[in-house]
C-alpha cells in the first residue's frame, strides 16, 4: 500500500491518476483504472452534449463501484461555444465523484461542488498558480513538468524542480505529472513531495485504451528523443509525437502563422480521426518523453500492479542500503 493524503481524499487505493487523454479518455479505460486502485477520469469535451456525456458517466457507474473523475477544460475566457455550465450541470446532477480542471480558475462554482461533496483537483503550471487554487478551496492541485504529452505550460520546468517547489509552497496534496511511467517514476515523484502521479502516456499502451493498434505500435517503438513541443506561439506549448504534422505546425509558426491558419493543422478532430484510423503523420498526436520508457501492451491492472510492485522493491533496495551503513 501507499496510503497518502490523496488516497484518504479521494477514497482510492493507489494514488495514482489517470491523465484526460482527450478522445482516448472513455468510460472503459476510466473503470479499468478505478478498478485497478487507482482514479479513472473521462474526458468531458469527447463528448458533443450533455446527453453524450450523462451517458458516458452512468456507463462508468455500471462499470465500477469506485470513485472516478471528469475533467473539465475550460478556455481561458469565456467565448460563444463554451461548454463549462453545460458540463458543470451533468458533474452535478450525477454526483461525480471527482472532478479534475484546467484552463481558467474554478472559483466561480467551488462551493457548488462543496456542497455536493465533490472533490476539486485543479492543474497548474507553476507554484503560483498552485497557491491560487489553494485558496480559492482546490482539494489538491496537480502539476506536470516539461516532460509530460499534452501541455506542460510555458516555463520549460521538468518535474525534478517543478514537483518539490509546488510541494512546498502549498498545504494540500500536490500530484505530479511528467515523465512517470513505472515504479522508479511513481516512487521519485512521492520522494519530491507529491502524494499521488498523473499517468496519460503509459495508459496509452494499455489493452483497455481505445486508440489503433498502430498508435499503441509506435509508443512501444519510439524512444525518448521522439517527442517535439509546438504551439509556443499561441502560448499553447503542446508536446506531440515527431511526425508530418508536428513538424509542419512548427514550420508555420516560425513564419509567423496566424491562429487561423494553425487550426487547420491543430484541430482537435484530425487528433480523434487519427488515433481512430492510426494516421501516424496527418495529425497531432499527444505523446510524454516517458514514451521510451514503454515496451509492452499490458492490461491498465498489469500497469498499475508493476508501478506498485516495483516502488516496493525499490524501497526495499533503499531501505538495505541505507541500513548497511
Amino acid at each position: 500500500m501507499f496510503e497518502t493524503r490523496l488516497t484518504q481524499l479521494l477514497g482510492i487505493k493507489y494514488p495514482i491518476i489517470q491523465g484526460g487523454l482527450q478522445w482516448l479518455a472513455t468510460p472503459e479505460l476510466a473503470s479499468a483504472v478505478s478498478e485497478g486502485g487507482g482514479l479513472g477520469i473521462i474526458s468531458s469535451l469527447s463528448f458533443p452534449d450533455r446527453n453524450t456525456l450523462k451517458e458516458a458517466v452512468r456507463q462508468v457507474k455500471k462499470t465500477t463501484q469506485k470513485p472516478f473523475g471528469v475533467n473539465l477544460s475550460m478556455l481561458p475566457e469565456l467565448t460563444q461555444g463554451d461548454r463549462t455550465e453545460e458540463i458543470l450541470e451533468v458533474i452535478l446532477e450525477e454526483k461525480v465523484p471527482v472532478v479534475e480542471t484546467s484552463g481558467r480558475s474554478p472559483e466561480p462554482f467551488v462551493q457548488e461542488l462543496k456542497r455536493e461533496g465533490i472533490r476539486l483537483i485543479h492543474k497548474v503550471p507553476s507554484s503560483r498558480f498552485a497557491r491560487k487554487a489553494e485558496s480559492i478551496g482546490a482539494d489538491a492541485v496537480t502539476v506536470v513538468g516539461f516532460e509530460c504529452g499534452g501541455h506542460p505550460g510555458m516555463d520549460d520546468v521538468t518535474s525534478l524542480v517543478l514537483v518539490p517547489v509546488v510541494a512546498n509552497s502549498v498545504r494540500i496534496p500536490v500530484i505530479a505529472g511528467g515523465g512517470i511511467a513505472d515504479g522508479r517514476g511513481f516512487l521519485a515523484a512521492l520522494a519530491l513531495g507529491a502524494e499521488g502521479v498523473l499517468m496519460g502516456t503509459r495508459f496509452v499502451a494499455t489493452r483497455e485504451c481505445s486508440a489503433h493498434s498502430r498508435i499503441k505500435d509506435w509508443f512501444l517503438k519510439a524512444q525518448e528523443t521522439d517527442t517535439m513541443v509546438i504551439q509556443r506561439s499561441i502560448r499553447n506549448a503542446a508536446r506531440v509525437i515527431k511526425n508530418s504534422a508536428a513538424r509542419n505546425t512548427l514550420a508555420m509558426e516560425e513564419r509567423g502563422a496566424s491562429l487561423e491558419e494553425l487550426l487547420t493543422v491543430i484541430s482537435g478532430q484530425m487528433g480523434q480521426r487519427a488515433l481512430q484510423e492510426g494516421d501516424l503523420e496527418g495529425a497531432l498526436i499527444a505523446c510524454g518523453q516517458c514514451v521510451g520508457l514503454i515496451h509492452e501492451v499490458k492490461s491498465v491492472k498489469e500497469v498499475i500492479e508493476e508501478i506498485i510492485e516495483g516502488a516496493h522493491a525499490i524501497l526495499k533496495k533503499l531501505n538495505h542500503m541505507s541500513s548497511e551503513r
